[in-house]
């Protein structure tokens, strides 16, 4: 059973970057079309980004776009949220998730596997 676990999270200054990881362990991601979720203090989960198993293409949020880039990397088995110009409203726990051989998507219930999250606090 693959498990997924994410790291990189932490407190940043409005405008400053960070670099969220997801290692796997207990299988390859390499077929997985992988996703970055997060929640936010009393809100729903919503979609960030994500990243095609096979084309490698991406999608990410219109409120990422231009400042968030998902990018894996297969030999290593990570998948990557590299995040810019951070923003109070990004603060959240952010989480990634796996869809097996799935299509690009942002629906919550394409994916089957979801790590425990990690906090990402921007400070204004």
């Amino acid at each position: 059973q693959v498990q997924l676990v994410e790291s990189g999270g932490g407190l940043v200054q409005t405008g400053g970057s960070l670099r969220l990881s997801c290692a796997a362990s207990g299988g390859t991601l390499s077929s997985y079309t992988m996703g970055w979720f997060r929640r936010a203090p009393g809100k729903e989960r919503e979609f960030v980004a994500a990243i095609s198993w096979h084309t490698d293409s991406a999608y990410i949020t219109d409120s990422g776009k231009g400042r968030f880039t998902i990018s894996r990397d297969n030999a290593k088995n990570t998948v990557y949220l590299q995040m810019n110009s951070l923003k109070p409203e990004d603060t959240a726990v952010y989480y990634c998730a796996a869809n097996y051989l799935g299509t690009l998507g942002e629906m919550e219930k394409a994916y089957d596997l979801w790590g425990q999250g990690t906090q990402v606090t921007v400070s204004s």
